[in-house]
């Protein structure tokens, strides 16, 4: 019995490890999604009051730290995977927290340059592809951070 419960509570710690994986994630994007929506709604203001038209793009900035979502998601299940084939528990817990939370804080980076991004948008109504590319190298933080952490676990 208490062999057991010694394996549940080993065990649990691997899935501490995926659930901060897929939270951190998601706290992230949602904090970068914020900040790019607060600045596309303050420069479609300063476009109305220009009576400018409002560019719709924009949308494109704040849904954009939503991806990292998914790599959390990726490496939860990385995870849980390797759980239950019996990899050591401590180490996935440690895993997931340190992916999560790069994970986390380049998806809250791309918000931000989200957000810059949508004040010169709206500003100039130029440089579309260009923020994209900045935003993207911003990304493959985040694709690395998940191959990475997943490829010993496969």
């Amino acid at each position: 019995m208490d062999g057991a419960l010694a394996a549940n509570g080993i065990l649990s710690l691997s899935k501490l490890g995926a659930a901060f994986a897929i939270c951190a994630a998601a706290i992230g994007s949602a904090v970068g999604s914020g900040v790019a929506g607060l600045a596309a709604a303050g420069a479609w203001k300063k476009c109305y009051a220009q009576r400018k038209a409002a560019p719709f793009m924009l949308i494109a900035f704040i849904g954009l730290p939503l991806t990292q979502t998914i790599y959390g998601m990726i490496v939860m299940n990385a995870i849980l995977t390797a759980a239950r084939k019996g990899a050591l528990s401590p180490g996935l817990m440690m895993m997931g927290m340190a992916a999560g939370a790069a994970i986390g804080i380049t998806s809250w980076a791309k918000g931000q340059a989200g957000a810059a991004a949508c004040d010169a948008m709206a500003e100039t109504g130029k440089g579309f592809v260009n923020y994209l590319m900045a935003m993207g190298v911003i990304e493959t933080v985040s694709l690395f951070v998940m191959v990475f952490a997943t490829k010993p676990l496969a």
